[in-house]
C-alpha cells in the first residue's frame, strides 16, 4: 500500500451519520469553567510553548492538545507521527526536554496539555526511526515482538464484524494484542511516563480499534486513572462498534456534530438547530468532545474546513456558544496535498505565515472562548430565527449571541436576558447597547455575528 493510499484509508476509517430533530440538550457547563481545547496539530513543542504564553492562557483556553510525541517513523508527511515505533519522545516535534517544558511553561500560563496518543497499533513497514530505533513491523527491540501482536495479520475490511475491526490491522498498521497483561503494562507505563512528565489528559488515537474493556483495564493502571481522556470512536450505520460503549472511561468525539454542521451551514437551514446536541441522538452532553473539524476530516471532506470560507468560522462561533459537549478548535496549516506534513517541520514562528492557519487565532473563533467561560452554567434563552439562516439565542443573563448566515443583511431589534447597558461586541470589537427592556437593535452584514457577554462592557 502506497503512503498515499495509507493516509486517505486511515482518514475514512468510519461513516457519516446524519442525526434528526428531537428534545433539546439541557446539559451545561459549570460557569468559569475553561473546557475549550486549542489542538495545535503539528506544531512544535517550542512553538506550542510559546503559544500558551502569548496567546492560549490569555486569551482563556482551558487546554492545549499537542500531536503524537512517540519516536515515529521517518517521512515529511504528518501520519508519520501516526505510526509509532518506540515510546522514546523523539518525534520531529521536539524531544523529552523541549516537551517538559512545554508542558511546565504551557502550566505557567494556566493551560493544560493533553497528548494525542496512539496505543492501538505500531508501524506498517521497516527502518530507523526519528530517534534512532531499529525496527521491523513486527518486532520494536526492547518493546514488542510477534507475540504482542493480535493474531489477525489481514486488514480491517468489515465495520460491522466487531472481531474484524479490533483484532485485524487498521490500514495495514501492526494490531497490539490489548487484551494481554504485557502490553496493557507497557502501554500504561508509556502514559504513566507522560503523567510523571506532567501531562494532564489524553486523546485516544483509533479507540475504536481497542476494546472497551482494554482501554478500562490500561485507564485503571494510570497513576492517575481519573485523568481525563477523549476517545476517537467514529460512528457509522451498521458499525458494529459504537461510541456509547466507551463513555464509561471518558469523554468519546461526537463525529455526528461535525457532520451535521457541516450539512445544516452548507446546505439546510440554521433555523434547525434550534435543539442541537442530545435531541439529534447524540451521546449525552456530558459525554461528547465535540468539534467542527479534525486532522483527518479536513481532509477527507467529511466536515467543513478552513477551505469553506465563512461557513466554517460561523460553524466556530456556534459551537463555542451553543452548550453542547467539550469542544476543540483544530489548528493546522494549508494544504494542497493532503499527505503534507507541516511546514518548517512544525515550528510556528508567527501565526499566518508559512501556511500556518492559527484558526484558534481567528478573531471571530478567538473571542467566543471568554464568552463560553462567561456563559457557562447559563440555558439557552430566547432562541429566534428567521426560518432560514438567521439565528439568534442567549444564555440566561450571562450573554447572547446572533448569527446571520444568509447572503444579506439583517437588522433587527432582539430580546436579551442581559442587564441594560453598554456592551462590546466581540464579533467587530464595536459597542452595542441594550436597553432597560432587555433589548438591542442591531445590523448584521452577511455571513457575520453578534456575541456579547457580561462582564465586557468596553471595546
Amino acid at each position: 500500500m502506497s503512503r498515499t493510499t495509507l493516509a486517505l484509508a486511515l482518514s475514512a476509517a468510519g461513516c457519516l451519520s446524519l442525526g434528526l430533530p428531537a428534545p433539546a440538550s439541557t446539559a451545561q457547563t459549570a460557569a468559569g469553567t475553561k473546557d475549550v481545547t486549542a489542538v495545535l496539530f503539528e506544531w512544535s513543542f517550542a512553538s506550542v510553548a510559546r503559544e500558551c504564553t502569548q496567546r492560549l492562557g490569555p486569551a482563556g483556553y482551558g487546554s492545549v492538545q499537542v500531536s503524537p510525541p512517540a519516536e515515529h517513523i521517518q517521512g515529511s508527511q504528518w501520519w508519520t507521527s501516526y505510526q509509532p515505533v518506540s515510546y522514546k519522545i523523539a518525534g520531529r516535534l521536539g524531544d523529552a526536554h523541549a516537551f517538559k517544558n512545554m508542558i511546565s511553561t504551557c502550566h505557567a500560563a494556566g493551560v493544560k496539555v493533553v497528548v494525542d496518543t496512539v496505543i492501538n497499533h505500531m508501524s506498517a513497514g521497516s527502518g530507523t526511526g526519528t530517534g534512532g530505533s531499529a525496527y521491523t513491523k513486527y518486532d520494536y527491540p526492547g518493546l514488542y515482538s510477534t507475540r504482542d501482536m493480535d493474531d489477525c495479520t489481514s486488514e480491517v475490511t468489515n465495520y460491522a464484524d466487531r472481531a474484524n475491526v479490533q483484532n485485524c490491522e487498521l490500514v495495514g498498521l501492526a494490531d497490539l494484542d490489548t487484551g494481554e497483561e504485557y502490553v496493557r503494562s507497557t502501554i500504561a507505563g508509556y502514559l504513566n511516563t507522560l503523567l510523571g512528565y506532567g501531562v494532564d489528559g489524553f486523546r485516544i488515537d483509533a479507540a475504536k480499534h481497542i476494546p472497551a474493556g482494554d482501554l478500562a483495564n490500561i485507564k485503571s493502571r494510570l497513576t492517575n486513572p481519573s485523568a481525563p481522556w477523549k476517545q476517537e470512536v467514529i460512528t457509522g450505520d451498521g458499525n458494529a462498534v459504537q461510541p456509547t460503549e466507551y463513555t464509561g472511561t471518558g469523554k468519546v468525539q461526537e463525529f455526528r456534530y461535525a457532520y451535521d454542521l457541516k450539512r445544516v451551514f452548507n446546505n439546510e437551514n440554521l433555523a434547525y438547530l434550534t435543539n442541537f446536541g442530545e435531541g439529534w441522538g447524540y451521546l449525552p452532553s456530558s459525554d461528547a468532545a465535540v468539534f467542527v473539524d479534525n486532522h483527518d476530516t479536513e481532509r477527507n471532506g467529511s466536515t467543513l474546513s478552513y477551505k469553506s470560507g465563512a461557513a466554517y468560522t460561523l460553524a466556530n462561533v456556534f459551537m463555542l456558544a451553543w452548550p453542547y459537549g467539550t469542544p476543540d478548535v483544530h489548528s493546522g496549516y494549508e494544504w494542497s496535498d493532503s499527505d503534507a506534513g507541516p511546514p518548517n517541520g512544525g515550528t510556528v514562528n508567527a501565526c499566518w505565515q508559512n501556511a500556518w492557519k492559527c484558526q484558534h487565532a481567528w478573531p471571530e473563533i478567538q473571542s467566543m472562548v471568554a464568552f463560553r467561560n462567561a456563559t457557562g452554567g447559563q440555558p439557552v434563552t430566547g432562541w429566534w430565527d428567521n426560518g432560514g439562516d438567521a439565528i439568534a439565542f442567549g444564555r440566561g443573563s450571562a450573554g447572547y449571541v446572533a448569527i446571520n448566515h444568509e447572503s444579506t443583511s439583517l437588522t433587527r431589534t432582539f430580546q436579551t436576558s442581559l442587564p441594560a447597558g453598554s456592551y462590546c461586541n466581540v464579533q467587530s470589537n464595536q459597542p452595542v447597547s441594550v436597553d432597560g427592556s432587555g433589548q438591542l437593535t442591531a445590523t448584521l452584514g452577511p455571513d457575520t455575528a453578534l456575541a456579547i457577554y457580561a462582564g465586557k462592557t468596553s471595546c
